[in-house]
């Protein structure tokens, strides 16, 4: 960890509000996003989003200095976010969030027939995601759209590097295999 966000979590600790809002500010987005991949509902995501922070907050003396502080954080976004996923058991509703990612990652101008298309091949990614289980798409998602690294994946969801480079390895495989079939019947 660099010696400027080093002096930021040690503002946070003391209470320093200035430096708690640029910890939030700095973090914001990237938890809100991790929330919504998973609860596929914005105000939930936000209230999940907002549970993290005070959970970090009040934990920031616990942090190692020696970790990836992102991986620390993220790790508490990902547990409160599948609290409320176990607690809300609305799994579907995931599916609607992840098309709409796709959506607002690759909107471009483009003809009505590009749209219908777009949104099969969402469909069809999403569809493939959701049949990898939570063990492996959890570490897709984290990887290709929070572009975590290897080792904060593994800290996050405390298993082995190792393990987070073969889950990623058979759910790729797994995804390729699912959308060789999709892409050969569309003529993609």
């Amino acid at each position: 960890m660099n010696t400027e966000q080093a002096g930021l979590i040690a503002a946070c600790i003391q209470g320093d509000e200035t430096a708690i809002a640029q910890l939030v500010q700095e973090h914001q987005l990237g938890v809100f996003r991790l929330a919504l991949s998973v609860l596929n509902d914005s105000g939930e995501a936000n209230e999940a989003a907002q549970d993290t922070f005070i959970s970090a907050l009040k934990a920031l003396k616990s942090y190692r200095d020696g970790s990836s502080f992102k991986a620390w954080l993220y790790t508490i976004a990902l547990n409160t976010s599948r609290s409320r996923l176990r607690k809300r058991k609305a799994l579907e509703r995931l599916q609607n969030t992840l098309i709409a990612i796709v959506r607002i990652q690759s909107q471009r101008p483009s003809t009505l027939e590009d749209t219908a298309i777009r949104d099969e091949e969402d469909a069809a990614v999403w569809e493939a995601l959701e049949k990898l289980g939570e063990k492996h798409r959890i570490p897709i998602l984290l990887r290709y759209y929070h572009e975590l690294s290897i080792a904060e994946i593994a800290e996050i969801m405390d298993i082995k590097e190792g393990t987070v480079n073969s889950r990623l390895s058979i759910g790729r495989e797994r995804l390729r295999s699912e959308l060789d079939g999709f892409f050969k019947t569309t003529g993609e």
